[in-house]
């Protein structure tokens, strides 16, 4: 599942639901047309909108990259994990962010941990998301630019930052440059 892009898995789970694009939209508060360049043109948006349809789906935001159940402790090697799920504007070869699910295959899982590795984009990409929950990152290599409703702060490696996620937020690569961070992600029920 690892390599099935994102659009197909939130489809597979419309319509298992039996659920219009229609549908998904209004009981996730998009519109059709982000549904539809959702599933159709590789439009990888940020979590905000992915938690609204994992809400609206009655799933957990992982659930787009589960695809095997582990036992307790669950270990994830860092020469075994791969990019579960990439981000970037559509038709765009390049993603922004490629995420890989350390906690993928915990079914009970509570929180989304991450490894997240960012490449720079453009200010006119950079997009404010809000969503609740709450999010911890650690950056682990390169700069990390963090704006949090009217302040922004650049963070280095070694750095960390937790915040309440439902203040307008945008995280991503500063100066330019490659990041790579760790990110918790709590999503209250």
């Amino acid at each position: 599942m690892a390599t099935e892009k994102l659009g197909n898995r939130i489809r597979k789970f419309r319509e298992e639901r039996g659920l219009s694009r229609a549908e998904l939209a209004e009981q996730a508060d998009l519109t059709e047309l982000f549904v539809t360049a959702l599933e159709e043109e590789d439009l990888y948006p940020s979590i905000a909108p992915l938690q609204k349809i994992a809400r609206a789906l009655g799933v957990r935001l992982g659930t787009f990259m589960d695809d095997e159940i582990s036992v307790d402790p669950l270990i994830v090697r860092k020469e075994s994990r791969e990019a579960d799920l990439t981000m970037q504007k559509a038709g765009d070869k390049n993603p922004s962010f490629l995420f890989h699910s350390l906690g993928k295959g915990k079914t009970d899982r509570n929180m989304e941990p991450f490894f997240i590795h960012i490449t720079p984009e453009a200010e006119e990409d950079r997009k404010i998301s809000s969503h609740q929950g709450e999010e911890f990152i650690v950056v682990t290599s390169g700069k990390l630019l963090v704006r949090y409703g009217k302040e922004e702060h650049v963070l280095e490696t070694g750095d960390s930052v937790y915040f309440n996620s439902i203040v307008p937020h945008y995280v991503g690569a500063a100066d330019g440059e490659e990041a790579e961070i760790y990110a918790v992600i709590y999503y209250p029920d």
